[in-house]
């Protein structure tokens, strides 16, 4: 539960970002070596087809996408080799966002995710070591639709059965944080674990 005198009952996080690193530079070199060509045309057909990935298409099927986008003829030991290294280059985490979270775990916060992710990254995080201890695990692979959609945080609200207002939601992107203070969420635009921390003393009470 939240801290007494102090009304938020959750707090939702992003992942990507917020508490994942970005992918490193090894890790986007592997991935633009792999695909060859040309690596600016490789990150425009990554990122055009990275919605309908993360609203649930396959991983193969979105490699094959891909592949269309750029004329590549990959075979499937070429879409697993992408595969493999775009999942685990989001799997790394940022040391002062987790210890910001056991923080709050500790002090009984209830803790819920929302990520726009895909099933393959989806069912990686589900056994995080990091993620253990939230409450709820959102996925918009699982959800059909992603954020800034309003039936995502409204899905939420829901499941956490928490009202909007007592409600807080990090996220580092601005038309995500727009579209939950929209509907009344207590929403802080991510730039780092010190302003986060300034938030949420203001919320539940010094995670420290």
């Amino acid at each position: 539960m939240a801290a007494a005198g102090h009304g938020v009952e959750a707090v939702v996080f992003d992942y990507g970002e917020v508490i994942s690193l970005p992918p490193s530079a090894e890790d986007r070199t592997a991935l633009e070596r792999l695909a060859g060509g040309s690596a600016e045309e490789f990150w425009s057909a990554y990122w055009a087809e990275r919605r309908a990935y993360d609203a649930g298409i396959s991983g193969d099927e979105y490699w094959r996408r891909v592949a269309d986008r750029l004329g590549a003829a990959w075979d499937s030991a070429a879409r697993q080799a992408l595969w493999a290294v775009d999942v685990g280059s989001w799997l790394h985490v940022r040391p002062e966002s987790t210890a910001l979270l056991e923080r709050l775990a500790d002090r009984g916060v209830r803790l819920a995710l929302l990520s726009n992710a895909p099933f393959d990254i989806a069912g990686a995080l589900r056994h995080s070591p990091v993620l253990a201890r939230f409450e709820e695990l959102f996925f918009s692979a699982d959800l059909g639709r992603c954020k800034p959609d309003p039936q995502v945080y409204r899905h939420i609200l829901d499941r956490l059965g928490t009202p909007p207002e007592r409600t807080a939601f990090v996220d580092d992107r601005e038309e995500n944080i727009l579209a939950a203070k929209e509907l009344g969420i207590v929403a802080h635009h991510y730039a780092g674990t010190a302003d986060l921390e300034a938030f949420l003393a203001d919320l539940v009470g010094s995670p420290a």
